[in-house]
């Protein structure tokens, strides 16, 4: 995560393009007399759906697209007998305790 440190004057002046450097996953230190004082941070929203986060990762760097050459196929899944799996869990269950 990118960091800025701005003094107290500054960041009053240029909030709008601090907050935009927030909004992009940077974090801004405010200084007063050179010394931090405080921190505006990205709020962390795990709400978001999975296309807006994949997004963002994407856009800050952290996440290159995926091309279609590079997508592997998942297997179908293997075909078992009524409930066997739910009864094998189950079984698994009771042993552990």
């Amino acid at each position: 995560m990118q960091s800025a440190s701005v003094g107290i004057r500054d960041a009053k002046m240029h909030l709008s393009k601090y907050i935009k450097m927030v909004q992009k996953g940077s974090e801004v230190i405010i200084t007063h007399r050179g010394r931090p004082v405080g921190k505006i941070v990205p709020v962390q929203n795990q709400d978001l759906p999975l296309e807006e986060r994949i997004k963002i990762l994407e856009d800050q760097g952290l996440l290159n697209k995926a091309s279609a050459k590079h997508l592997k196929k998942i297997p179908s899944p293997i075909p078992v007998a009524d409930n066997i799996a739910q009864k094998f869990l189950q079984e698994d269950r009771k042993n552990d305790q």
